[in-house]
């Protein structure tokens, strides 16, 4: 098959994806935004990789400005145009439409359907809900009334596509109630990170020397911090903590919000806390293996389905972990579930601050709870059976449309 995906935000789990379809003999195309602000993955070809495999990141030239609504809307659609293009030329069998904002989203499903290629909907999040719960919270009315047209678009781009894949069970009863859409051609695939690219690694490491971070507690928390997380929760924890001489936050983040953690941190003369960039991808193992201990933060608003990236990397990573959540996230059943760390409610600041404080002076729990976090991730991120099933539907889907997938170099594999 010739099979384009675009990870409009460029992570690791996705081009993962795409190495591995490559592997099998399938002509891929992995398409990413370049601007879009974002801790990324492995967006370069290396000498191991198989020549099926192109990686191409998309541009508009300019900064991409995530914060201002109009502008953003606009951005999104021009964005989503490119993609299309750009796909056009390679002229797929199936697009997989992942990560994408759905202004984004709407204009790559629709003209790959006039194209007639096959299109899956990569669904990482009930969008219109998400969008509705903030602005309405925001501005209210107006907030709720661009939750229903974005509704009524989510809706639009579900019906076009040939199948849906979502990354937890929790969304295909949300499809059908709060979409009120058919979930017969609804299939779950939950995220991942990948195990090789994230090896445990030991906390005196290089990184962790360039950083002077070897003799200290350090609590990392490492990705993007945007509108579903307030770092308003991690200053209070470096508050709270700025009399432990031997501990030490490190934030690895970019972006307004990060800039705002990192300027109130000097203003209230909290040097326990420490604000650094995105670092690179090779360094990453090292970044993680640095910490005894990675926290996450989840507003209230992100709901029931977010699983933040840094949460899977922090599982491969085997290290202890504190979330800060609603307490019927998926990412916060996870940790509970395999003794990864704790889960707190989202906002609850005593109770995160409790719970950072209780594991960061018990190394046992904490080496019991990072052996719990590698394990999971080694029983549950098998990229083989994983790449099986995403092949399964793109094939069904094909089948569906009455249209063969083209043949590949390699046999794929059973």
């Amino acid at each position: 098959m010739r099979i384009a995906i675009v990870d409009y935000s460029g992570h690791a789990f996705p081009v993962h994806l795409s190495r591995s379809l490559a592997g099998r003999g399938h002509e891929m195309l992995h398409l990413y935004f370049q601007e879009f602000q974002s801790p990324h993955g492995k967006l370069y070809k290396t000498e191991s990789d198989p020549p099926e495999l192109t990686i191409k990141p998309v541009s508009l030239g300019i900064p991409f400005p995530k914060y201002s609504l109009l502008k953003r809307r606009r951005h999104e659609i021009a964005i989503g145009k490119a993609f299309a293009s750009t796909i056009h030329a390679f002229a797929p069998d199936i697009v997989l439409v992942g990560n994408c904002p759905l202004d984004c989203a709407m204009q790559i499903s629709g003209r790959a359907k006039q194209l007639g290629y096959g299109v899956i909907f990569w669904q990482q999040d009930i969008y219109s809900s998400a969008i509705r719960r903030i602005l309405s919270k925001r501005i209210g009315l107006p907030g709720r009334m661009i939750g229903a047209y974005y509704r009524n678009m989510e809706q639009r781009i579900v019906a076009l596509s040939d199948a849906t894949i979502v990354i937890s069970e929790d969304f295909v009863d949300s499809i059908r109630t709060e979409l009120a859409m058919p979930v017969t051609n609804v299939h779950v695939i939950e995220n991942w990170a990948p195990l090789e690219d994230i090896p445990v690694r030991p906390k005196n490491n290089p990184w962790a020397v360039k950083h002077d971070l070897c003799d200290k507690k350090v609590i990392l928390y490492s990705g993007t911090i945007g509108l579903k997380h307030n770092p308003q929760q991690i200053l209070d924890l470096a508050a709270n903590l700025k009399d432990e001489a031997d501990t030490q936050i490190v934030v690895v983040s970019e972006g307004p919000f990060a800039d705002w953690l990192g300027q109130n941190a000097a203003d209230q003369g909290l040097s326990n806390i420490r604000v650094l960039p995105f670092q690179p991808y090779a360094d990453f193992p090292d970044v993680l293996g640095s910490s005894d201990l990675a926290i996450a933060v989840l507003e209230e608003d992100a709901g029931a389905f977010s699983v933040p990236s840094k949460i899977l990397s922090y599982l491969c990573a085997g290290r202890p972990i504190v979330l800060s959540a609603p307490t019927e996230n998926l990412a916060a059943r996870i940790i509970v579930g395999c003794g990864a760390g704790k889960a707190v409610p989202a906002a609850d600041n005593k109770a995160f601050i409790a719970a950072v404080r209780e594991l960061i002076v018990a190394p046992d729990a904490c080496a019991t709870a990072g052996r719990n976090a590698r394990r999971y991730a080694e029983t549950t991120f098998d990229i083989d059976k994983i790449t099986g099933r995403f092949e399964l539907i793109f094939r069904e889907a094909l089948a569906h449309k009455g249209l063969p997938a083209r043949l590949v170099r390699m046999p794929v594999a059973a």
